[in-house]
């Protein structure tokens, strides 16, 4: 998960390992722009257009920072934060091609999913190392 400094898969270790963590973190920004984006530019008029401009990001952060997180208020298992990740992430490429950009609703969906699963599989390799962890059967 991002923000997992375990073992030797910290950013001071392996400064990949940093870079997918600041891509995850511009991944989130673009999310919650486009979530904003999209609720701007719903076609509503006067105050429901501003509610879901401002509200559809403001859901997407409250989710984050309650589940997903780095320092998450509640620390739920990995499925839960998988699904508010798919939530709010998958709801950024969906506004954007909702707005008109499928091919950067796709990129977007796209890093998403690859950046997820490096961080996922950082923090499974970390969790492996760690000092008293069981050594892999085979």
């Amino acid at each position: 998960m991002a923000g997992d400094n375990v073992g030797e898969a910290g950013p001071g270790a392996r400064p990949w390992y940093a870079a997918n963590e600041v891509l995850a973190f511009l991944i989130e920004l673009a999310a919650l722009g486009s979530l904003g984006w999209w609720g701007f530019g719903a076609g509503h008029e006067g105050v429901l257009r501003i509610l879901l401009g401002v509200g559809a990001p403001l859901a997407g952060i409250a989710l984050w920072a309650l589940f997903a997180a780095p320092r998450a208020r509640l620390r739920p298992g990995l499925p839960l934060v998988l699904a508010v990740k798919a939530v709010v992430l998958g709801g950024g490429a969906a506004a954007l091609w909702a707005v008109g950009h499928p091919v950067a609703a796709g990129v977007m969906a796209g890093v998403t999913v690859a950046n997820i699963a490096v961080a996922e599989t950082f923090r499974t390799s970390a969790v492996d190392r760690a000092p008293g962890a069981a050594a892999p059967a085979g």
